[in-house]
């Protein structure tokens, strides 16, 4: 059964004839029979009494008629209910993020992004890198912020992507505050506050291992802020994004040598949201004052990488 002929079914239902109803739904009579006939067909009964003078309802017409109605107002229901989603009148939106963003100030995005769209609820999820591209995968993220040292998945589309710096941290009283640079060998034994169960730490680990380097760790956080103040407190020395690093007012200095930068995606899972809703917020994260960038950090090339393989560390 056709929505198309359940229309004409009642546009004969309320003409009480089939030349009225065939002008009142602007087809020609032949066309709206023809229809009547095949639903008719596919329903196993006659729907009208056809006599010369008038169409009345059979006793299977009757029986169709209220659900006829509501055919066409639960179709009515859905029409309304996507215009509220396609003008976003009315959605939801979910991303992820992780803790060390500094690329985008997502709070004051998403703050303006509710402004222009207050129908619209937005659900945000922080965690490990794994985690959020399992979300998008699954259909859980419409979007999220990744960080990466390698592609992405192939089964993630990075949308734009950042480069961000890492900087060892350490508090004003060490040895190496002051330095602008330092090298790898020179930390050799040094205690260090990890970043555990993130992608940083997994990163820094693979360097110090590549340069033979022995990482002596003494402590971990898994909370950026307060990983900032045990190195403030004196406990060890850190890895951290060059913009935590400038924020956090302790002294910094780059690392020589190549592999302390990664990329951070804008990622989902294909080169255009579904939802009416993400692909506004994708564009608004795309566009503005708020989007950052501090010295070596770029600012965001859409599409730069469009299916990418990632070894999707945590954190």
């Amino acid at each position: 059964m056709e929505l198309r002929q359940v229309e004409h079914f009642l546009a004969v239902v309320r003409s009480g004839g089939f030349t009225a109803a065939a002008q009142d739904v602007h087809v020609v009579q032949s066309a709206l029979s023809a229809s009547i006939r095949k639903l008719e067909g596919e329903l196993g009964a006659p729907l009208f009494d056809r006599t010369t003078r008038r169409v009345t309802l059979t006793e299977a017409g009757r029986a169709l008629l209220p659900l006829a109605h509501r055919i066409i107002a639960d179709v009515a229901a859905a029409r309304g209910e996507v215009a509220a989603v396609t003008g976003l009148t009315r959605g939801r939106v979910s991303i992820g993020t992780i803790q060390t963003l500094t690329v985008v100030d997502l709070p004051v995005k998403l703050g303006e992004f509710r402004l222009r769209y207050p129908g619209v609820r937005i659900h945000v999820r922080e965690s490990t890198v794994f985690d959020l591209a399992a979300g998008i995968a699954g259909g859980e993220l419409d979007l999220s912020f990744l960080a990466a040292p390698e592609p992405l998945a192939a089964d993630l589309f990075s949308f734009a992507s950042w480069r961000q710096d890492l900087v060892l941290l350490c508090h004003p009283g060490h040895r190496l505050a002051g330095r602008d640079r330092i090298r790898l060998p020179e930390l050799a034994d040094e205690p260090f506050v990890d970043f555990s169960g993130s992608g940083i730490e997994v990163m820094v680990a693979r360097r110090f291992a590549d340069a033979g380097v022995r990482r002596h760790r003494v402590c971990e956080a898994t909370h950026m802020p307060l990983l900032v103040d045990l190195v403030a407190a004196g406990l060890g020395v850190s890895i951290v994004p060059r913009p935590v690093a400038e924020k956090s007012g302790l002294p910094y200095a780059r690392l020589d040598g190549p592999g302390f930068s990664r990329a951070i995606h804008l990622a989902g899972r294909g080169p255009q949201p579904a939802n009416p809703a993400a692909r506004a917020l994708l564009a608004h994260l795309l566009d503005g004052p708020s989007a950052l960038a501090d010295g070596n950090e770029e600012q965001p090339e859409p599409g730069e990488d469009e299916s990418h393989r990632d070894g999707a560390q945590p954190g």
